[in-house]
């Protein structure tokens, strides 16, 4: 079974269609990463699969649910799952780093204090923070926060992890360790991933497979891993795209078909 199967997916606001006919799948434990410019729909994407944005129509199968139609309760219950890493980390200000990573766990588990401890010290130690407990988001660097936030989705043991433009805003050192520590996370945890991003170099690096995004339509389905291609439908990034060679998609990775 697919982790995440997407069918027809539309996407709309008054006088604009932000997501056209979106078909995709991704069997578990892949990384996938949805590629386009500012502006052509990645994030709303990604918002729909975590069922903070409703679409206008199609399916949204997580583990074989579809979250379309669902009630705002029942999502939440599919969103325990699910882990988010924000574009920017998205921690609590008021909060130190111990209690934003177990904040989930504090709301939504019924452990005990010492339980709590072991798993926030296990995934800070996962992304390589271990002692920072006591910090605040204030005192940590741009990079840090990314980590800290990624522990604590993490803490949540979710099967699917989502991030938002996770190395947006950082040096090139502390993007790749960030690299790095994404495709840490996706081999230990064996958690499917979904990423959305413009920086290609990042995606290239790290990820399975690609969807290349234009204005909120997937134009192409690409593997990093093995040849590069020729030519593409059109080339809206440039030089970077030209690069490629344009390959088969194994039938598990190619778009869904309409139903």
């Amino acid at each position: 079974m697919d982790a995440l199967a997407i069918r027809n997916l539309t996407y709309e606001v008054p006088e604009k269609k932000i997501l056209k006919n979106i078909n995709m799948s991704v069997p578990a434990g892949a990384l996938m990463a949805i590629m386009g410019q500012s502006g052509c729909g990645k994030t709303s994407l990604l918002k729909c699969i975590a069922g903070l944005a409703r679409p206008s129509s199609g399916q949204i199968e997580i583990d074989g649910t579809d979250i379309v139609g669902l009630s705002e309760s029942e999502i939440d219950q599919i969103r325990l799952k699910m882990g988010l890493v924000f574009q920017y980390a998205a921690l609590f200000d008021s909060l130190n780093v111990y209690d934003n990573v177990s904040f989930g766990l504090k709301h939504h588990k019924q452990i005990d204090k010492k339980s709590v401890a072991n798993i926030v010290a296990e995934r800070l130690e996962d992304v390589g923070m271990s002692g920072t407990e006591k910090l605040f988001p204030s005192q940590l660097s741009g990079g840090m926060q990314k980590r800290v936030g990624l522990a604590r989705a993490l803490a949540m043991e979710p099967s699917l992890l989502l991030y938002d433009e996770p190395t947006s805003g950082l040096d090139p050192v502390i993007a790749r360790n960030i690299d790095d520590l994404i495709v840490e996370t996706k081999g230990r945890h064996k958690v499917t991933s979904i990423i959305v991003s413009h920086d290609i170099r990042s995606i290239f690096r790290i990820a399975d497979f690609i969807g290349m995004m234009v204005d909120g339509e997937l134009i192409a389905f690409l593997n990093p891993r093995k040849r590069r291609c020729r030519s593409l439908p059109f080339d809206p990034w440039g030089r970077e795209t030209r690069k490629l060679r344009k390959i088969p998609i194994p039938t598990a990775w190619r778009p869904l078909p309409a139903s």
